[in-house]
């Protein structure tokens, strides 16, 4: 009984709580409107400027896009590659010869970044891009795909018609990279060797199968016929013809020549860049930042003045 009596109090007490943090929140927000009516006029010049203001910078400002594109690494580890398009946000660094250079000085190409690319089902095919960075390097469900990464870099909307010189360019410089073309050599080797042995396997299973079957092994009559030609069958006699093996080496062939289809070179893109439809800074998020900030102003500078005397007889002390 006192344990019951506890869980009514205790969800009295919840609920006496939540009440006043809604009377709480209801009277911030009628002070909040009460003074908007006093002082109409500090509050409506202000946030209205301000908003007229960004309305027009949107107008007269470049949009930005992103341009993406997903990149299959022949080699190289994921950590070695982010480390890469890293030197692609300080000029500087690069080389003097690097063709990406020349559109980074200009601010034609800018802001490179990485998303991680994740396979939700298992297939080892991509699922989707890990924008939000939720993914963690040591869950098995959604797991991180170790061999692509999706590129993004920043792009103005009067330079779109240079984005396929761009991407050439960046392909170029990072293909040209040594650290990723000594990842590169070896991983292109071995997988011709995987190739090759899968091959020699599959027809090896193919040929042991054959001989199994046409040599008589699984005729089950040839090995149960008595001397006076009477045929003995006891059970069921199940034929070995290795069909899973071999199909599990016929799967694994596609999956290997679908790498080797992107193993051209140290960095492969899947497809060429692409253009998202929204814009990096749109006018909209513009607008919203514009009208939070000049509301907070007014509301300080409303403050200031309904408390004035106190505030200048504290500025005299």
């Amino acid at each position: 009984m006192d344990k019951e009596l506890n869980l009514y109090d205790m969800f009295a007490s919840i609920y006496r709580a939540f009440c006043r943090l809604l009377a709480l929140c209801w009277g911030a927000v009628t002070a909040i409107l009460l003074k908007v009516i006093r002082y109409w006029w500090l509050f409506v010049p202000i946030v209205g400027g301000t908003m007229t203001a960004m309305y027009y910078h949107t107008q007269c400002t470049t949009p930005i896009y992103n341009a993406r594109a997903i990149a299959f690494l022949n080699g190289s580890s994921l950590l070695q590659f982010e480390q890469t398009i890293a030197v692609l946000n300080t000029p500087d660094l690069l080389p003097e010869d690097a063709a990406i250079k020349p559109y980074l000085k200009s601010g034609v190409a800018s802001q490179f970044t990485t998303y991680y690319v994740v396979d939700a089902l298992g297939d080892e095919r991509e699922d989707y891009v890990d924008y939000l960075r939720v993914s963690r390097p040591a869950d098995t469900l959604y797991v991180r795909m170790h061999d692509r990464y999706c590129l993004q870099f920043d792009i103005k909307a009067s330079d779109i018609k240079q984005l396929p010189e761009i991407e050439e360019a960046l392909m170029q410089t990072l293909n040209s990279n040594e650290s990723l073309r000594k990842s590169y050599q070896p991983y292109s080797e071995l997988l011709q060797e995987e190739v090759a042995f899968n091959h020699a396997q599959a027809k090896k299973l193919d040929s042991l199968t054959s001989c199994y079957y046409f040599n008589g092994v699984s005729n089950p009559l040839k090995n149960h016929v008595s001397e006076n030609g009477v045929v003995n069958i006891n059970g069921d006699y199940k034929v070995q013809l290795f069909l899973n093996e071999i199909y599990k080496h016929q799967q694994h062939l596609m999956h290997i020549a679908n790498r080797i289809q992107f193993a051209t070179a140290p960095v492969v893109l899947e497809n060429h860049f692409y253009l998202e439809p929204v814009q990096v800074e749109g006018r909209k998020k513009a607008m919203c930042w514009a009208f939070i900030i000049s509301f907070v102003i007014s509301y300080v500078l409303s403050q200031m003045i309904a408390k004035r005397k106190a505030l200048s007889a504290w500025l005299k002390q």
